[in-house]
């Protein structure tokens, strides 16, 4: 499998109808809001989550696609497992020079996040902690403990504020013995009626596979081409796996994914290759292009906020301009792509 060698700057869009897309264990599980502007927060964590399920869900029996950070599992047991094994591979140095141990170690906890990297999914495409291990650990206090992975989410928020519902429920059963002669138990849940998220998602190059060289190992998570089309298969399809009472509701509404792929062509291809890798113009300038704001069919009607997605009105500029050299954007939702425009 090949690592990927384009950058990927991502917008993603998704919506909620009376659901509570991401709850907040601080403030009784209401949805998360922004206090400054009533905007809806999604955070990132929850958006790999619901990446993590659907990649187990589909994939989870193929080699190389088990998920590290998942219900029920004891990470640093999973970690000193990996670790025993590289150890056993390797004769441990029986010098007291502390430059000898050093190496060793540093060799040791390479490897061990090199396997950890090739056995889980989530490690090779978001990064993780594996430091938090005992203080014998080769990787506790190592450099290599920290993974930052390829792929980088940002919080999700609204395109509007929003005002959760707090709606009451009965149920006919009780839950207590002693509440027998009750008729009915209450409850309550928090929905958000309808709300439009934008996030951004960064995919680098630069933190799926770097070299190996004489001076230095550098951090190395293997995430390729097919991880890719996994993820972005995830990105589509995880909110249909997600259903629940709390969040009945979630639908995707517009991936921009815009590829760099380098001005250069065949003119220079090192300098193509770098480009590609680096990318070729600023993210938050191509994300500019994606215009959302409600339509005129419900400003005509008076609306200040939208009821439904219906009511917005979403224009990608760059269906109709040049996009800038070197960057093609594919319109996952729609299966499309624009080509890169090769005039400089």
């Amino acid at each position: 499998m090949s690592i990927i060698t384009n950058r990927h700057d991502v917008l993603f869009l998704f919506d909620v109808v009376n659901g509570n897309p991401n709850g907040d264990p601080d403030a009784g599980n209401l949805p998360r809001i922004d206090p400054s502007s009533n905007r809806g927060l999604v955070s990132d964590v929850c958006l790999k989550r619901k990446i993590r399920n659907y990649v187990l869900e589909t994939n989870g029996d193929k080699d190389g696609y088990d998920i590290f950070v998942r219900s029920g599992a004891v990470l640093n047991r999973i970690i000193k497992e990996e670790e025993d094994k590289i150890k056993q591979t390797k004769k441990e140095t029986k010098s007291d020079s502390k430059k000898d141990k050093h190496e060793f170690c540093d060799s040791v906890a390479f490897e061990t996040v090199k396997a950890l990297s090739t056995r889980f999914y989530d490690i090779r495409t978001f990064g993780a902690v594996v430091s938090t291990g005992e203080k014998d650990s080769c990787l506790t206090g190592s450099p290599h403990g920290q993974i930052r992975g390829p792929v980088q989410f940002s919080f999700a928020q609204s395109q509007h504020p929003v005002v959760p519902l707090e709606i009451s429920v009965t149920r006919c059963a009780v839950t207590k013995e002693e509440d027998i002669d009750k008729e009915r138990t209450f409850g309550n849940k928090h929905i958000i009626p309808y709300a439009l998220y934008l996030a951004k998602i960064y995919i680098s190059p630069i933190f799926a596979g770097r070299q190996e060289t004489k001076s230095k190992r550098t951090d190395f998570t293997g995430f390729s081409d097919e991880d890719l089309n996994v993820f972005f298969e995830a990105l589509q399809n995880m909110f249909m796996i997600d259903q629940s009472a709390a969040r009945p509701e979630m639908n995707v509404r517009g991936i921009f994914d815009f590829e760099h792929v380098g001005t250069q062509n065949d003119k220079n291809a090192e300098q193509n290759k770098r480009e590609a890798r680096l990318g070729c113009y600023h993210a938050h300038k191509l994300f500019d292009g994606i215009k959302i704001d409600l339509n005129e069919g419900a400003k005509k009607k008076g609306k200040t906020y939208p009821e439904s997605f219906l009511d917005y009105n979403i224009q990608c500029i760059w269906e109709n301009e040049p996009l800038p050299p070197g960057v093609k954007l594919h319109l996952r939702h729609e299966g499309k792509t624009i080509p890169a425009n090769d005039k400089k």
